[in-house]
């Protein structure tokens, strides 16, 4: 036996439905927040300024980057 079951609601009828929480305010909220920084990076006309609040804590060059490797598996080695 086979049954079909057509549900027709919103995403916001389903999501009351099950209860689950609203997370549209705290989504724009971080949204705003986001562009506000990027517009910031735009404003100090830096390629570079807009790339570091983009990427954040990422290494920049390729000598950090082989450096956080190296320091990973020094302490990966060293612990056992």
């Amino acid at each position: 036996m086979k049954m079909t079951i057509e549900i027709d609601c919103t995403a916001e009828e389903a999501r009351a439905f099950m209860g689950l929480p609203d997370v549209k305010p705290m989504q724009e909220a971080v949204l705003a927040k986001i562009e506000t920084q990027m517009m910031g990076g735009i404003d100090a006309g830096s390629p570079d300024a807009l790339m570091r609040t983009w990427l954040g804590a990422l290494p920049t060059g390729a000598e950090q980057m082989r450096e956080a490797f190296m320091g990973l598996l020094k302490t990966g080695f060293t612990q056992r």
